[in-house]
């Protein structure tokens, strides 16, 4: 889940948009806006929003509307490992988990940039942004 951590002085702007027909969408997922709905986000494409709610496939299908944080450059957004990462370093780049939730270890295409991070195992906290 990428929640907002940071926002230097930014107030949030919540904007409430449909999801693609029969897409689940968790509170935190990273997601993308295509066609006029929002979808989850590849691991290689950087978000343009993050959820602030969730809906079910069903409820995405009959159109429902989900808040989402419109994502900025000057918000840290607190997610978690989603594989070890014993080389992680501030300013390294890597993916997104596949789930659209949390990061990776992977760097090749990265696209969240490591700001700080509390520990290097799977589930521990890191604060990134994009």
């Amino acid at each position: 889940m990428f929640a907002p951590k940071k926002r230097n002085a930014l107030t949030d702007a919540l904007v409430y948009l449909p999801v693609t027909g029969a897409e689940a969408v968790a509170l935190g997922e990273a997601l993308v806006l295509t066609s006029g709905k929002l979808t989850k986000c590849g691991a290689t494409t950087a978000p343009t929003f993050i959820a602030m709610g969730a809906c079910t496939g069903a409820e995405a299908t009959a159109g429902k509307l989900i808040p989402a944080l419109r994502v900025s450059k000057e918000i840290t957004y607190e997610t978690e490992l989603t594989a070890a990462y014993a080389g992680i370093a501030a300013g390294a780049k890597v993916t997104l988990a596949s789930n659209g939730l949390g990061i990776t270890a992977t760097t090749t295409s990265g696209v969240a940039e490591i700001v700080d991070w509390d520990g290097k195992a799977v589930g521990d906290k890191v604060r990134v942004r994009f």
